[in-house]
C-alpha cells in the first residue's frame, strides 16, 4: 500500500498559508486543495455571494459537513496533497498539520495590500478601505468560524498543541517561512 502524505495548512488571517501552502504543492508535485476555493464554488453554485455564504454558513451546519464530508473523502481517495482549511488537522487526523500565525497589524497589512491587487476581493467585500477594515472583517470571521466549529465538533483550532509546526510569521519574509516549512514537510515526508 502507498503511504499518503498529506499536510494540512492552518493559519492567521494574512499569515501567509496559501502563498507558501501552493509554493509547496508546485514544488513537492502534490494536489492542492483550498477550502476558500470550495466554498466560493458553492456559494456560486447556490446563487449567492461568498460574502452571503458565510453568513449562511453560521446558521445552516448542512454545508460545514458537506465540505467536512469531502475532507475526509479526500483524505480516503487521493494520495500526496496539502489542504488548507481551519479543521482539515482534524478531520485528517494523520496529515502534518501546520498552523501559520502572524500578528493581527501585520497580517492587515498584507491581506490589504493583497486586496488592493485583486479584484475579486473587492467583489467579494464591497465595504473594505482601510486596514482597520481588514482587522474587524477578519476579527468577526475568525470569531465566527471559532464558535461554530466549537458548537459543531467541540474542537479548538487555536490549541496550538495539536499541529506538528506552529510558526510565527510576523517578522519572517515568504523565502525564510517557506525555507521552515519545507524543512520540516521533508522531514515529515522521510520519516515515511
Amino acid at each position: 500500500m502507498k503511504l499518503k502524505n498529506i499536510i494540512s495548512f492552518n493559519g492567521d488571517h494574512g499569515s501567509g498559508k496559501s502563498t507558501i501552502a501552493k509554493r509547496l504543492a508546485e514544488d513537492l508535485k502534490y494536489k492542492r486543495f483550498y477550502m476558500g476555493k470550495i466554498f466560493r464554488d458553492m456559494a456560486k453554485k447556490e446563487g449567492m455571494s461568498y460574502a452571503d455564504f458565510l453568513e449562511i454558513l453560521k446558521k445552516d451546519p448542512s454545508y460545514d459537513k458537506k465540505v467536512d464530508n469531502y475532507v475526509v473523502e479526500l483524505s480516503r481517495t487521493e494520495n500526496n496533497f496539502i489542504i488548507e482549511s481551519r479543521t482539515a488537522w482534524y478531520f485528517i487526523p494523520n496529515s502534518f498539520k501546520i498552523y501559520l500565525r502572524v500578528d493581527e497589524e501585520e497580517g492587515a497589512k498584507r491581506m490589504f495590500a493583497d486586496y488592493l491587487k485583486n479584484d475579486y476581493r473587492k467583489n467579494e467585500s464591497g465595504n473594505v478601505k482601510t486596514k482597520e477594515d481588514i482587522i474587524k472583517i477578519t476579527r468577526n470571521r475568525k470569531q465566527s468560524d471559532d464558535k461554530r466549529y466549537k458548537k459543531l465538533y467541540n474542537i479548538n483550532v487555536n490549541d496550538m498543541n495539536q499541529y506538528d509546526l506552529v510558526l510565527d510569521t510576523t517578522e519572517l519574509n515568504r523565502d525564510e517561512v517557506y525555507g521552515q516549512v519545507k524543512n520540516a514537510v521533508e522531514k515529515f515526508i522521510k520519516k515515511g
